[in-house]
């Protein structure tokens, strides 16, 4: 990936977490995310890594031994998937709500029009776009 003063052949978004298990859950049954790599006892640290969707494009949980600094900071920080096929789309959304995990109310109305979202254990606002993302987007 060429960026304007380098080239980086990975992104990873990684988080800390308290609910490692139920996070797993979550991403792997609920949103299909496939596992690519996980950690343990690595200085203290376990992890889990999901391809999003190839190696070049990753979200990592990690946990410490000894507890998780941050809560969700705020009802507008998002991971959004852009899921084109609509039926997919509900499919996905039906899953995670036959686990637990209800639709909510976004904080930026932008989001309700096309969008389902949810959050994960942790209240970390999940979001699935039913466009195709910025070819869609009139911004």
């Amino acid at each position: 990936m060429k960026f304007t003063n380098f080239q980086a052949s990975q992104i990873r978004i990684a988080r800390p977490t308290d609910q490692m298990d139920e996070m797993i859950t979550f991403y792997e049954t609920g949103l299909g995310l496939e596992r690519v790599a996980e950690f343990h006892g690595h200085q203290g640290y376990d992890g889990i890594v999901f391809g999003l969707p190839t190696l070049a494009y990753q979200l990592e949980f990690t946990s410490h031994e000894e507890g998780s600094p941050c809560p969700a900071p705020s009802k507008d920080n998002l991971l959004v998937f852009y899921i084109e096929d609509k039926q997919e789309q509900r499919k996905a959304a039906d899953r995670l709500t036959r686990m637990g995990y209800e639709e909510v109310a976004p904080e930026n109305p932008y989001w309700e029009e096309k969008g389902v979202t949810i959050e994960d254990p942790d209240g970390w606002r999940v979001v699935l776009m039913n466009t195709g993302g910025l070819k869609d987007s009139k911004i």
